[in-house]
């Protein structure tokens, strides 16, 4: 082998190669493995192709290569396809030979049981040893349509002529790029390059991603999620590309209702795998869509309209129209997301009539067929644009987009520069007209629930919070809890507030309190967390001698239901009340990290899903918008007279939890259910208390 050239960078190696060796190429057309070969010449790679075939000296008409090691070059990449059986052989020549990327095709890895777990580790060492990185198993491969490397085996890449554009794509699922390439193509979406990432046993999504930051061309990221696996580098990801002003979009799979297993407290669950996963994309500054025609379609608005501060609750959305139906659907999807399309203002409906406008005073601004002419429609939409009572205007455009597009769209498209975001929704099917607007980069959706689900992202997308250094492996496991009273000392060490509170001995001859009566009895014990379903609770104490019978009645109760259990001491506290409950909740997530909950407390905590979560620290901000976000915190602000709650006492009571992330103990599971909420003034105070540490 001849001397190597200086070494690529890793994004070079893996989307830029001067070299690319097939391992496993097949002569059979028909064949998966003979594709990448077919790829790269059609698509005019003008790099070296070495394709290894043992059995063979020629594949499809090229010479061939016995090994690796008989290559009079060292190659940028290797793509391996050859069966599960024989990738660990490849993979380390590879490593042998100093190639610096290789792409596994073949399944059976860490979805294979046990033996395909072994080979996952042995990959691992060999990259743990040598300076080979691995892309996959089970990837479908890497491709930069610019320089026309196409290193995959995905049939879908055999459309010619696919358009480029500043689209990077990062998917878990390889089929998936074939989706959005086809689908690209019909839109005039063009793509700058697209990595399927596979079992991601070495390279995860976030650093592929990461390693093309620094490309000029490339202008924001399409990304398809199963998991938030390898969660650490994602996050550094998403905080570079905000730096480098690169919107990221993600659609991810696993929406389901069920929540995770309980854990020790309902902060497990209550922070089911799906809402962590969400909480981690919004605190990463990820715009995260439900819609999967939405992931293709949202880019533009999202590089038009820049991410907003934490506890920014603005979401108001202007609507102007030719055909009220079509825009009522808008409207409707808007509204099942809490996004607000607000009635125009009697400044605004002014400067419309001003401005030769007709428009009646509604939510939606109708302009009926008047609206097809150029001069009305422009009109409204620059009236509309700089009105200061809308974030966002969608003009709904109806059949002229079918029959006269450049009439149609060339006002919104003359209007586009606005510094607020305009938004299009095509009512019929119209193809050229979207063609004219995608030219245009204006932001433009086929459907109605795709048009919502791209403006609530935008709306709702937060400035990413910097990733604070903390103390926690998420691989941490809980192997003990403490009783109640070692919990309120720890909570106390951070910074949360609780009741007085004090251990009893239940077989105590007599009893002082430095509290007065009524008090409320509990099991003091490390070993039971949820008191209530053993009969640990009694409620109202009002004097010495019914304090001894509740003792014993808790003592006869825990007895009752665990046998094995001790029961010592009883924790006593004084009765508490305020104005209402919450729960705070604290857990390691075993992807995303530490993280912190707020949700309706008490008896209300199953009945009302009603929560919020953040990654662990927040800030001051970050604990606002987080009370602001839930429903049930309305009470606490003069509901009905009543008088207003101490919610600034409870945003701090949220940032001291949060803090136990940087805790020497390593707190996995901890909640406060209830907290009590006092009037303005009087605090916050924890009143139960449950933490299980590793």
């Amino acid at each position: 082998m001849q001397a190597e050239m200086k070494r690529p960078s890793l994004g070079q190696a893996l989307l830029a190669p001067r070299s690319i060796a097939l391992v496993g190429a097949s002569d059979d057309v028909s064949k998966t493995s003979a594709r990448p070969l077919q790829y790269l010449r059609s698509a005019g790679y003008e790099g070296t192709i070495y394709p290894i075939n043992p059995r063979r000296a020629t594949v499809l008409g090229e010479r061939a290569w016995p090994s690796l090691a008989d290559l009079p070059s060292v190659p940028d990449h290797a793509f391996i396809l050859t069966p599960t059986e024989g990738v660990m052989e490849a993979a380390s020549a590879c490593a042998r030979l100093g190639v610096p990327v290789a792409t596994i095709l073949a399944s059976g890895f860490s979805e294979g049981g046990d033996e395909g777990l072994k080979l996952v580790a042995g990959l691992q060492k060999l990259c743990a040893d040598t300076s080979l990185r691995i892309l996959g198993p089970s990837s479908l491969g890497a491709i930069n349509l610019r320089h026309k490397t196409i290193i995959t085996a995905n049939a879908a890449f055999a459309e010619p002529d696919l358009p480029t554009g500043g689209i990077f794509v990062a998917s878990h699922s390889g089929s998936l790029l074939g989706a959005l390439i086809s689908r690209g193509k019909t839109r005039n979406v063009g793509f700058a390059g697209l990595v399927s990432v596979g079992n991601e046993i070495d390279l995860s999504l976030g650093e592929i991603c990461s390693a093309t930051l620094d490309d000029p061309e490339i202008t924001g990221y399409m990304l398809f999620l199963e998991s938030i696996r390898h969660a650490r580098d994602l996050r550094t990801f998403a905080l570079a590309a905000a730096e480098w002003g690169k919107p990221v979009v993600a659609y991810k799979l696993g929406r389901s209702a069920a929540a995770a297993e309980l854990a020790l407290s309902h902060t497990g669950a209550l922070a089911g795998e799906d809402d962590v996963a969400a909480a981690f994309l919004a605190d990463c500054g990820i715009a995260r869509v439900f819609n999967f025609e939405t992931l293709l379609e949202s880019l533009p608005l999202l590089q038009r309209m820049p991410a907003r501060a934490a506890g920014v609750q603005s979401k108001r959305v202007g609507v102007v129209t030719t055909t009220g139906g079509g825009a009522a659907m808008v409207v409707d999807e808007l509204s099942v997301r809490g996004i607000d399309v607000v009635k125009p203002s009697d400044e605004t409906f002014a400067r419309l009539a001003a401005a030769g406008v007709k428009a009646n005073h509604e939510r939606i601004t109708d302009l009926t067929l008047a609206g097809t002419r150029y001069d009305v429609m422009k009109a409204a939409l620059d009236t509309m644009l700089s009105a200061p009572e809308f974030d966002v205007v969608v003009a709904v455009i109806g059949s002229s987009a079918r029959f006269k597009p450049e009439l149609a769209v060339k006002p919104a498209i003359d209007s586009a520069a606005s510094s607020k975001p305009l938004v299009t929704f095509l009512v019929p099917d119209a193809p050229d007209a979207l063609a004219m607007l995608t030219a245009a980069d204006v932001p433009n959706f086929r459907t109605p629930e795709s048009c919502a689900d791209a403006v609530a992202a935008a709306l709702l997308r937060r400035r990413p919070v910097i990733a604070p250094t903390t103390r926690h492996d998420t691989t941490v496991v809980a192997t003990r809890q403490l009783d109640e009273l070692a919990a309120y000392e720890l909570f106390e060490k951070v910074g949360v507030p609780h009741a007085p509170a004090v251990a009893v001995a239940v077989d105590a001859a007599s009893i002082t309190l430095p509290f007065a009566y009524p008090v409320a009895v509990k099991l003091l014990s490390a070993e039971i967390a949820h008191k209530t379903e053993v009969g640990g609770v009694i409620l109202n104490v009002r004097s010495e001698a019914e304090l001894k019978v509740a003792m014993t009645k808790i003592s006869d109760n825990v007895t009752s239901h665990r046998p094995d259990a001790q029961v010592s001491k009883v924790l006593v506290q004084p009765m508490t009340s305020g104005l209402g409950e919450m729960l705070l909740g604290y857990r390691v997530d075993p992807e995303a990290g530490p993280m912190v909950l707020l949700a309706a407390g008490g008896i209300y905590t199953e009945i009302y899903r009603d929560r919020s979560i953040r990654l662990a620290p927040v800030d001051l901000a970050g604990a606002r918008s987080m009370i602001a976000e839930l429903s049930i915190t309305k009470v606490f602000q003069g509901f009905r007279n009543k008088p207003h709650g101490d919610l600034e006492a409870l945003a701090h009571a949220i940032v001291a939890m949060s803090q136990l992330a940087h805790e020497s103990t390593v707190v996995v599971d901890a909640e406060i259910n209830p907290l009590i909420i006092n009037q303005v003034g009087e605090g916050v105070v924890a009143v139960d208390a449950l933490i299980a540490i590793a």
